[in-house]
């Protein structure tokens, strides 16, 4: 992540316009599935890309759709527009069904899968953008800006987006949580600059973060004391193969929100936890937090000394159901697609 993430704002807000004026009309999925699209590389069915299964559902759709995806490895970019919400992509294992792509243009250009409407739902699937997959830069080459440009596995826009049992591989800027409210269960991220970034208010349960290479797992942009997003982590790992070598995130907002609960941190985390990067006057409007974490890279005593201390009371405000899921569309979407917690 670069300067062109701080000058690219403007745009986005107007993108966020846009899809929010072109699906006013279809916020809402009807309960179950309303048909299966298969897609399958050998010609077993009418689609043989993913992207032309998306085309061939209809605008301001409004019931579920679900795109199964046999076991194959998709070289193709793949997007879901503002238009269609109610998407269901289902894979055959992470595994065995991959979507990949090498591409290293900006953060709105590169991303091998987007998704822009409410109401998407991915599970089983690896997505992964190969380029400098692998790379190993130092810590402070890196804070010299010595380091890749974005190269995104996914970008995820629209608000109640759920993703289970899915695989995100890339080097710089992985996942780009762009905004609205998206949960993650039971996932596993790889990368290693700012491989989890931007304004989504989400929620990572029970999910692998994995620091293939030194740099900064987070960075998290929130805007104001308002600004209701943020990543909270609650269980899961933290892994990497270089001790000490990455730090938990770094702001990228003068608010930024990040708290890891109950997670096993590994030895791959920098003692000091957390960097100010642009922000370093803002250190006391930051929340970062740990609690209850446990492992090799949970011990505090070196950690920045404004790393924040959460109470009960606060702590309750970042727990799944307050924090995403006020409205109950997790569960809700469960139950229609047939999801089953683990």
């Amino acid at each position: 992540m670069n300067l062109f993430h701080f000058l690219f704002l403007p745009l986005l807000l107007l993108v966020s316009l846009f899809c929010y004026i072109s699906v006013s009309l279809a916020q809402n999925c009807n309960s179950k599935i309303s048909r299966t699209i298969i897609v399958d590389q050998s010609g077993k069915s009418k689609f043989k890309t993913v992207q032309s299964a998306i085309d061939s559902i209809p605008e301001n759709n409004n019931q579920w759709v679900k795109i199964h995806i046999n076991a194959e490895t998709y070289k193709e970019k793949v997007h879901i527009p503002c238009q269609k919400p109610c998407i269901f992509l289902e894979g055959e294992g992470i595994d065995v069904t991959t979507i990949t792509y090498n591409d290293h243009q900006s953060t709105d250009q590169s991303a091998t899968f987007s998704s822009s409407p409410d109401n998407v739902v991915a599970s089983k699937i690896t997505f992964k953008n190969s380029f400098d997959v692998g790379k190993m830069l130092s810590l402070k080459e890196i804070k010299d800006g010595n380091y890749a440009v974005p190269a995104l596995s996914a970008r995820i826009y629209g608000d109640k987006s759920g993703f289970y049992d899915c695989r995100f591989v890339g080097y710089q800027d992985t996942l780009w949580d762009v905004e609205g409210r998206h949960y993650f269960k039971n996932c596993i991220i790889e990368g290693a600059v700012d491989f989890i970034f931007g304004s989504g208010q989400s929620y990572f349960e029970d999910c692998v973060i994995n620091a293939t290479s030194p740099g900064f797992i987070t960075a998290q942009r929130r805007e104001s004391d308002h600004d209701s997003s943020g990543f909270v982590f609650k269980g899961g790992s933290v892994v990497g193969f270089n001790p000490a070598s990455s730090f938990l995130g770094r702001a990228y907002g003068p608010y930024s929100r990040v708290i890891f609960y109950e997670t096993n941190l590994g030895s791959v985390v920098h003692p000091k936890g957390w960097h100010s990067w642009h922000f370093a006057t803002h250190e006391n409007k930051f929340t970062y937090a740990e609690v209850n974490c446990k492992g090799a890279g949970a011990n505090l005593s070196k950690r920045v000394p404004w790393e924040k201390k959460l109470g009960a009371t606060q702590l309750n405000q970042f727990s799944r159901s307050s924090f995403v899921d006020h409205d109950n569309w997790i569960l809700q979407q469960q139950a229609s697609l047939t999801i089953a917690e683990r």
